[in-house]
């Protein structure tokens, strides 16, 4: 049999009737970390997957997935979905075969896109929508209103089509951010950025906001906040179990959790980080708000989890993943509202795609205009968060310094972000 080339391996079917799934198809050499990518790959994408398979032999993969837009995803651009799954697959060569390892990516260069304009509510939102159909994606971001009403936004992106270099994608992008803004764009430059791009790395928490943001337990503002929504008796219901008796070579994972957007992902990124190998998993469509998951896997030399201690921790690590993938909390930050969100970074360097966007999406629905932002990155002890931060205007129809309205807001957006 021949091998199939790397456009053939991967497929997008267009469901028969409006509304139907998208059926996805995946076959190509399997590497340790490829369902990963793919989620979050589709996640990026604003999809959401209803239902999927896979499995591998070790040497060759074959996985599908139905999917289905997100309510909060306007344009899906399917042929630059299939080439962006292409991009992580890795490549069907003969070093495959020979077992050598595949070449380190090479990462993007950054550039800084500048802008000037007057402000106005849910402008922040606007741009970031702008900036995700052309498949840019933000690295880091520094937003200042000034006192007179003006915007000065400085966001370093990187291109998932790697053509930012030339002059009509360039072009392309300051074209599209002035139909958005009009008349109020008083300047757009975009170039490669310098060091600025190291200066610009977000300030420091406080010890007290770090404390709440990063414990692996909910924090009681967040179980209070999280009563606002009929969800909250299904929020602490996770199990994750382990079987090694119904295979001879792998281990049964079963897992069980209520289902969210991204929830594949959240689940797929730990295993990557760490180097479980998945040799079978089936994705069962939702029941009742649940996802239920069956994965036969390995560690990477191929053997089986029957260390006590390791079955523990990685239970535990599934279980904060699934349950509490994004952090939510409000602060004050010195006479001033903060809002701040965090996610876990993969060990590769990436962070969760969209979370400024659906951020901004929920302020915007409630009219909240943003003051300033940042996006930084945060090392705790066993690893390094994505942290956003939203100073936010207090000049809107929300008392900021009441509990109920702050919890409102942390429950509005932690919603979007979980896709409820």
């Amino acid at each position: 049999m021949g091998i199939p080339g790397e456009e053939d391996g991967v497929l997008i079917q267009k469901g028969k009737n409006p509304g139907d799934p998208h059926v996805i198809t995946v076959n190509c050499p399997d590497k340790t970390g490829l369902a990963c990518d793919i989620c979050r790959t589709i996640l990026d994408f604003g999809l959401y997957i209803t239902k999927g398979d896979v499995s591998t032999d070790g040497r060759w993969c074959y996985v599908v997935l139905w999917v289905v837009p997100h309510s909060s995803t306007p344009i899906v651009r399917w042929p630059n979905l299939k080439n962006r799954l292409i991009s992580v697959c890795p490549s069907c060569t003969v070093s495959f075969y020979l077992n050598q390892p595949s070449p380190r990516a090479v990462a993007s260069p950054v550039y800084l896109l500048a802008f000037r304009c007057l402000d106005r509510r849910g402008l922040l939102h606007d741009v970031t929508q702008v900036l995700c159909e052309l498949e840019l994606t933000i690295q880091r971001v520094k937003v200042t209103t000034t006192p007179d009403g003006m915007v000065l936004d400085l966001f370093f992106i990187t291109d998932n089509l790697e053509l930012l270099h030339t002059k009509k994608r360039q072009d392309e992008t300051c074209e599209q951010l002035h139909s958005v803004l009009g008349e109020s764009c008083i300047s757009c430059e975009l170039q490669l950025a310098g060091p600025q791009y190291d200066f610009h790395q977000g300030s420091s928490l406080s010890p007290a906001a770090a404390e709440e943001l990063f414990s692996c337990e909910l924090s009681e503002k967040e179980i209070f906040a999280q009563a606002l929504s009929s969800d909250t008796t299904k929020l602490k219901k996770a199990s994750v179990t382990i079987d090694n008796s119904l295979s001879p070579a792998h281990t049964l994972l079963q897992i069980q959790c209520i289902d969210h957007k991204g929830l594949l992902y959240d689940i797929m990124r730990p295993l990557k980080d760490c180097n479980i190998q998945i040799a079978y998993g089936r994705f069962c469509p939702v029941t009742k708000g649940n996802r239920e998951l069956d994965l036969f896997v390995q560690q990477n030399d191929g053997k089986k989890i029957v260390d006590p201690e390791k079955q523990g921790a990685l239970c535990s690590r599934l279980k904060v993943e699934m349950l509490h993938p994004l952090r939510v909390i409000i602060a004050n930050r010195g006479p001033d509202t903060e809002l701040l969100v965090a996610n876990p970074v993969e060990l590769s360097g990436k962070g969760r795609p969209r979370v400024f966007y659906e951020v901004t999406l929920a302020l915007k629905a409630l009219r909240i205009c943003i003051f300033s932002a940042e996006i930084g990155r945060h090392s705790t002890a066993d690893r390094e968060w994505e942290v956003y931060r939203f100073l936010l205007d207090e000049n809107c129809k929300f008392e900021l310094s009441k509990m109920v309205v702050r919890n409102q807001i942390v429950d509005r957006v932690r919603r979007t972000l979980m896709g409820w």
